[in-house]
């Protein structure tokens, strides 16, 4: 694809700049300008996705200094998959907030998107070590203003910890490269993969040092346990679109935390060995309790779904922690179905809370405007959190146990009781919100038409649907990407032979 592999990161980069400097006053050319934007990102990541299908890893080197001097770029079919998931993610909240009105409330909603498109899009495509952590502070400093975006004390207190809470992350993981860049003299990741195994002995201690920091570092920004303490609130308090668009950014610490586990610190590496696998799947599992105990006990709507997207990590992060093709493969087809299912959560949860006085669920309040549909949403996302047939969260979990039938009497009893955790709190809530009745009368509807705020809701329910129908096709494809990760020889390759941009 040549030039085409940096146009997920410079596209929203040259948009967002335009924004800020030539559309500062005119909210119509922004809402028309990021929609344009968000749907040719669309177009250049199912090409990218096609590519890496077809012709393997492919390496963009910036300033044609070749690996691993020079940054780098790999699209492979991990990478592509993941730009190809935020791309959709992306085009499904700009519409929402253009037909909620969100993006007005706010003279940079659109600018800080994009340049949250931009970091998110480079950390799953850099690769270089150092650079994933450039990427990192981008979208940490696009995420904060995005989610005091609209304002208020609440959610700027809850915006404070989550910039300090991911500020901790950043300096635990500069420490981690430095560690590495002093054993390795490298930072990029295919060179790592490829003098790791043969590092002297005596280097073992601080490569063990250096993996912990790394995984303690993609654990904040997935929300793994005990590092989980920042999601709750910060979810709960941003704005529900905003909220939807962080669904995709905590798979960042999934997938980093995958690609160095896979290839960078992989089982059968002498100075590592199991390390990993033994502290991320049972955090995994303790991460699953917590968020379903969040879920059956949240007093707020927001809350119940933020909790949810902990159980969904804690799900995620236990597949990946057993570091194997049948488990990866399984974990990339629940965070594909996550973050669809969160983020149609979060806008379900919006469209309830821009009807009624409060969103405690302990409280009863008048019927919302158009509770019939709302609450069939509702369901269907409820159906698709909790891991319920028909939908692909369902199936989702059946891959999972299935890849862990070593390990049932541990993993199933888990997963299976925290789901069952997770049908009482989203029924306690449906029931609250939509099926217990109120003396007082429903107010009238006052709001401008959300035509395009329920098409953005549908079209991810919709994505659903196909996740679910195409269940056969994606497992197919997503085993080769898993087992590709596991022989990385093409992706070494690609970075010591491809050609310069």
């Amino acid at each position: 694809m040549g030039h085409w592999i940096i146009a997920p990161v410079v596209l929203p980069a040259f948009m967002a700049g335009l924004m800020v400097t030539a559309m500062r006053n005119d909210l119509l050319l922004k809402r028309v300008m990021g929609v344009t934007s968000i749907v040719l990102l669309n177009a250049i990541a199912l090409a990218l996705l096609w590519s890496a299908s077809t012709h393997g890893p492919q390496v963009y080197f910036l300033g044609d200094w070749p690996a691993p001097f020079g940054i780098v770029l790999v699209l492979d079919r991990l990478s592509a998959m993941m730009v190809m998931l935020l791309a959709a993610l992306a085009l499904a909240v700009v519409l929402y907030a253009i037909g909620s009105g969100w993006d007005a409330k706010g003279a940079h909603f659109h600018p800080l998107l994009q340049f949250l498109l931009m970091g998110i899009g480079g950390a799953f495509l850099t690769g270089d070590a150092f650079n994933l952590f450039v990427f990192f502070e981008i979208l940490l400093i696009a995420s904060y203003g995005l989610m005091i975006h609209g304002g208020g004390s609440e959610r700027t207190r809850a915006g404070l910890q989550y910039v300090a809470f991911n500020l901790i992350g950043s300096s635990l993981f500069l420490f981690a490269l430095a560690l590495t860049y002093s054993v390795t003299g490298t930072l990029n990741i295919a060179d790592l993969a490829q003098k790791l195994p043969d590092l002297p002995e005596g280097d073992a201690a601080l490569l063990r040092v250096t993996a912990v920091l790394l995984i303690l570092v993609f654990a904040i920004k997935g929300a793994l346990v005990p590092l989980q303490f920042w999601l709750p609130g910060t979810y709960a308090n941003a704005p529900g679109v905003v909220a939807a668009m962080f669904a995709v950014m905590t798979k960042v610490g999934a997938y980093a935390t995958l690609r160095f586990g896979a290839m960078v610190f992989p089982p059968d590496l002498p100075a590592t060995g199991t390390l990993l696998h033994a502290l991320i799947l049972p955090a995994g599992l303790v991460t699953l309790v917590v968020g379903a105990v969040g879920v059956l006990g949240a007093s707020t709507l927001p809350r119940l779904v933020a909790f949810g997207g902990i159980a969904s990590m804690g799900t995620a992060f236990t597949a990946i922690g057993a570091f194997t093709p049948a488990t990866t493969s399984a974990a990339l087809y629940y965070i594909l179905h996550s973050t669809l299912a969160t983020a149609a959560m979060f806008l379900v949860a919006d469209l309830v809370i821009r009807r009624r006085a409060h969103a405690r669920l302990t409280e009863t309040a008048p019927p919302i405007a158009q509770s019939g549909l709302i609450s069939a949403l509702y369901m269907a996302a409820a159906i698709a959190m909790a891991g319920m047939p028909p939908l692909s969260g369902f199936l989702g979990k059946l891959l999972i146990l299935d890849a862990f039938r070593d390990q049932a009497p541990l993993v199933w009893s888990v997963i299976l009781v925290y789901s069952f955790l997770m049908i009482l709190g989203y029924a306690r809530a449906g029931s609250s919100l939509f099926w217990k009745p109120s003396a007082m009368e429903a107010q009238p509807d006052e709001r401008a038409p959300e035509g395009l705020a329920f098409t953005a809701t549908f079209g991810l329910l919709a994505g659903l649907v196909a996740l679910t129908l195409l269940a056969g096709p994606v497992t197919v494809w997503l085993g080769i990407t898993a087992d590709s990760l596991y022989a990385p020889q093409d992706y070494i390759a690609a970075n010591r032979l491809g050609e310069g941009g």
